[in-house]
């Protein structure tokens, strides 16, 4: 198989998870359950009281662009829409930045009332710095015309995207796989995850192989300093 029909098959998977997953986020956090009750069920023996209004606000805001975060950064890894329009793919990117930074700001807020304590709340806040970390490190790349390695960091920094997913699947795996207690499995679905986030996008970045020399001849080409 060449590595343009790789590629392919890589994205459409890749589209079909984000789109189902977007879908149910939705479906769970605005209609299904929009009071998070199934999800603060979990939550006991907190230090600091959850004051429910705020707290749900900014879980839903955190749902919200996380959502759109997950669109955004689908759309920019077509090849297709990057062709039609490098204008488009410049403004959805930095849509794709900012809504990271939200959810970064959010989950930052959320951390402390973490189901499992503060080993939990320490992951959520070296995930969302190490996400933050890598996200801008795309950018700084593309401003640099390191297109190979602007599309390498963006890899790496849209995986961290799943993060939610990756925490339940593992929570899952200890809680009902094992009958371990839901908030020590959610402890280490947190771990888990960010283990996972290091190591599967480099795979996946090997795995597709580099760029074609013209691909990345034509970005530099119809790409200027001001336009991105």
């Amino acid at each position: 198989m060449n590595e343009v029909n790789k590629r392919k098959i890589l994205y459409s998977l890749l589209a079909c998870l984000s789109i189902l997953f977007i879908l149910y986020a939705i479906l769970e956090n605005y209609i299904i359950d929009p009071g998070a009750e199934g999800f603060l069920s979990h939550k006991t023996g907190l230090k600091r009281e959850i004051h429910l209004p705020a707290w749900l606000s900014v879980m839903r805001i955190h749902v919200a662009f996380a959502c759109i975060a997950m669109a955004a950064g689908l759309v920019n890894f077509s090849n297709r829409i990057f062709q039609k329009s490098r204008k488009f793919h410049r403004i959805n990117g930095y849509l794709y930045m900012v809504s990271v930074l939200l959810v970064v700001i959010t989950s930052g807020y959320m951390a402390p009332y973490a189901t499992g304590g503060k080993m939990t709340s320490m992951a959520f806040n070296a995930l969302n710095l190490i996400w933050l970390f890598i996200t801008v490190t795309a950018l700084v790349q593309i401003k640099k015309k390191r297109v190979i390695r602007h599309r390498n960091w963006m890899i790496r920094s849209y995986a961290f995207c799943f993060t939610n997913l990756l925490i339940h699947l593992i929570t899952s795996f200890f809680d009902q796989g094992f009958g371990f207690e839901y908030a020590s499995s959610y402890t280490a679905g947190v771990y888990g995850s960010i283990v996972l986030l290091l190591i599967v996008p480099n795979i996946l970045i090997k795995t597709m192989g580099p760029l074609r020399d013209i691909e990345v001849n034509n970005a530099i080409k119809t790409s200027t300093f001001k336009d991105l």
